[in-house]
């Protein structure tokens, strides 16, 4: 009885261990991917422009969308829920995204969730199209 009540306890000791590792591992892993996620605009121009497997992805709304953006961008507004999510699912997992919004935090949602959704490189434009000094186009 001693023996078992010693077994017990020394496999919760292992599976705690075991769970807390997995655990801090999951969390450097995000933490790592955020870093490398989210790009000043001249990384994020200079990755772009290197890229030929390149997808420009806006995120905002079809007005802010129609007020200028950056060409050749696609827009798919996150601010459509589940929309947004079907749309994502259709693309193409083995392209590289270069995902911008108004200031940077939608399109930093929008990375994260095409992360979960099996999209490795989602890259987010830091201060969005806002602090954007590139050209735009104006339909």
């Amino acid at each position: 009885l001693t023996i078992l009540r010693s077994l017990k306890r020394f496999l919760r000791i292992i599976i705690e261990i075991a769970l807390s590792t997995f655990l801090i591992n999951r969390n450097v892993v995000i933490l790592q991917k955020t870093d490398t996620m989210n790009l000043s605009q001249e990384d994020w121009v200079n990755q772009l422009a290197a890229d030929e497997n390149a997808v420009i992805l806006d995120v905002r709304t079809e007005d802010e969308f129609n007020d200028g953006y950056i060409e050749k961008a696609v827009n798919i507004d996150i601010n459509k829920g589940q929309g947004f999510i079907y749309e994502i699912e259709e693309l193409d997992k083995n392209k590289n995204y270069y995902v911008y919004c108004r200031s940077g935090a939608r399109s930093a949602k929008a990375c994260q969730i095409m992360n979960e959704l099996g999209i490795d490189n989602a890259y987010n434009l830091l201060g969005g199209i806002l602090d954007w000094e590139g050209e735009t186009v104006n339909p």
